[in-house]
């Protein structure tokens, strides 16, 4: 592992824990968070197989 991964991982960590943060100051209940991980999750699976669907490549 080089000193450029080493750097890329410690900056994802610090954007996870940054919006990590920030989704837990809105104080939602395990409910309303796990419903909204549900619609996320069907949101990027549904843009996922339309582009596959349409052949499209990005």
């Amino acid at each position: 592992m080089n000193d450029l991964a080493i750097v890329s991982i410690i900056a994802m960590l610090g954007w996870l824990l940054l919006a990590g943060s920030a989704f837990a100051s809105f104080r939602l209940s395990w409910g309303k968070t796990l419903q909204m991980i549900l619609i996320w999750a069907c949101i990027f699976t549904g843009g996922f197989l339309i582009v596959r669907l349409l052949g499209l490549g990005l």
